[in-house]
Formats: structure tokens, sequence, C-alpha cells
């Protein structure tokens, strides 16, 4: 995958398709200042170089009945390279888990999991996430509130 050196229209083509991925060429076109053809062809580009990795539906978790978010802060016996792997393994196959991070300081991943209620949260931790590989240690905390759920990066 090369990297090319982005200018001022490829860096509004990103800004436009990440706060609307569903945007027509024809209308991405007009707002970054370039006719249709040529902003297809620098779309391709820009995917095909691995700037725009994928296009998402952003969904309303509380219209599906998922009404928790956690983010759990998971501290494991040592960080050798088998312990991380085993570790992230587990993590890729539990669908609550929505996001990992592995972290420098005192504790080793920051897991964001959705759940339908605080029992089903509590059933997975009880029964799976304290259990996985090298875990010594999960606190968790409860989001209250979203103020700003922003995908991507400040363009």
């Amino acid at each position: 995958m090369r990297r090319l050196k982005l200018d001022q229209i490829d860096k509004k083509i990103l800004k436009n398709l990440q706060q609307e991925g569903r945007i027509t060429n024809v209308e991405l076109a007009q707002r970054v200042g370039i006719s249709a053809p040529p902003c297809l062809r620098r779309v391709r580009v820009l995917e095909e170089s691995g700037y725009i990795k994928s296009y998402h539906a952003k969904i309303d978790l509380d219209a599906l009945g998922y009404s928790i978010t956690v983010f759990a802060f998971v501290k494991l016996t040592g960080q050798s390279d088998s312990d991380l792997v085993e570790f992230e393994k587990f993590v890729m196959q539990q669908s609550l888990i929505r996001e990992c991070t592995l972290l420098a300081g005192d504790v080793d991943f920051i897991l964001k999991i959705i759940a339908k209620d605080w029992d089903s949260y509590q059933d997975f931790h009880k029964n799976k996430l304290i259990k996985a590989p090298h875990v010594t240690s999960v606190k968790s905390s409860l989001a209250i509130r979203v103020f700003k759920d922003e995908l991507g990066i400040p363009m």
C-alpha cells in the first residue's frame, strides 16, 4: 500500500466523506470544487492507498435495545507478546467488545463494551471477561451520557 502526498482537494474529500459517507460523487465534487470524474478517480486512489479504510452506518444503539456502554480497564499478568496475543484473540471473539486499545501506564487495555442492560454486562464480566487469558483485574465504568461522538480525525 503506497502513501501519497495529500493536497487540499484530497483533504477536502476526506473531510466530506468522513462526515457523510453516503454523499454522491457529484455532490462531493461540487463541495470540493472539481468535476465528478476526477473526484471519483481521487476517491479510488485514496481507497487504494489506504487513507479510506471502509464506509459505515452509524447505528442508534438504543433503537436496537443496547442501552449500556461500559468502559472496562483491564490489567494483565504481563505484557509479553504471547500474553498480548492470547488476550487479543479473546477480544476478537467477543461481540460485545466494540473497541480495544492497548495502553501505556497503570492499565493494559481499555475496552468499550456495548450491552443490552446492566445484567447482561455483569454476566459477560463475571463469566467471560475476568476469566479471559492473563487477566488480573477489571475495573468498569458505566457511561452516563455521550456529549460528543465524532468519527475519524480532525480535518
